[in-house]
């Protein structure tokens, strides 16, 4: 047998068959040289075994990133999908559940919110939560607790609307500005900020943090759409392809 068919079949068993490797610790030091000297002199005359090795290590690496994430949505599904403290828009009623972790202060929050907003439009069937997840400094948690304050003291609708205004606005996120976005919504603006650094209103980001450290979420956005994990910004192309899996897979 030629050096480089042996080396040929060493590259080969190496990654098609783990549990027939070849065991180095026996063979002399001429030996692991001379095999050495042979895997390079194979691989330098067949660099697309390389290229072909690494991609079936990468399809591998994201099936197994898929279903790692697929076992973490469904351990923590209850607190996913039935949190009471959550705001739920879209269709409440609807066949799929989208799950937001968002940051007021996030660009690719602000920039996937208009996407998510069309995509629920546009497809009606689709419930959609959003759940607080204050990543980003003490402005991000400002927003937060002035968002979560309003839907305890105001309600959904309430919430809504400075969840939007929020989300679409530019610049920074202090105090006062929030003070007049609540007087603009015909609120109770002390009653919002005396609220806002309660214990009420940090359980539940307590909670949503400690649900994406359970999710393994360390970036904004990210989303859970039925049983799949999408970290980072998506377009609504992409959002409504795991929506169409989804159902399928229903």
């Amino acid at each position: 047998m030629t050096r480089t068919l042996l080396a040929a079949l060493a590259v080969t068993t190496a990654l098609a068959a783990p549990s027939f490797a070849l065991d180095l610790s026996k063979m002399t030091p001429d030996e692991k040289t001379a095999f050495g000297d042979a895997v390079r002199e194979y691989l330098m005359q067949n660099p697309e075994v390389l290229v072909e090795a690494i991609n079936v290590l990468d399809q591998r690496q994201q099936a197994a990133a898929a279903q790692n994430d697929k076992t973490l949505v469904a351990t923590n599904e209850k607190d996913l999908l039935q949190n009471p403290n959550d705001w739920v828009g879209g269709n409440p009623e609807g066949d799929i559940t989208i799950v937001e972790f968002t940051d007021y202060k996030c660009t690719y929050c602000k920039k996937a919110y208009p996407e998510v907003a069309n995509l629920l439009k546009n497809d009606g069937k689709i419930r959609f939560v959003v759940k607080e997840f204050p990543i980003l400094g003490p402005q991000s948690e400002l927003g937060a607790r002035f968002a979560i304050a309003v839907k305890q003291l105001a309600g959904d609708a309430a919430y809504e609307k400075v969840h939007d205004t929020l989300m679409t606005q530019r610049g920074d996120i202090s105090l006062e500005g929030l003070k007049r976005l609540a007087t603009e919504e015909k609120l109770d603006a002390d009653a919002i900020v005396n609220r806002m650094n309660t214990e009420e209103v940090t359980a539940v980001i307590r909670a949503n943090m400690q649900l994406g450290e359970r999710m393994a979420i360390s970036g904004t956005p990210a989303f859970v759409i039925g049983q799949q994990l999408m970290r980072g910004y998506g377009p609504e192309a992409a959002m409504a392809q795991i929506v169409a899996e989804e159902r399928k897979a229903e």
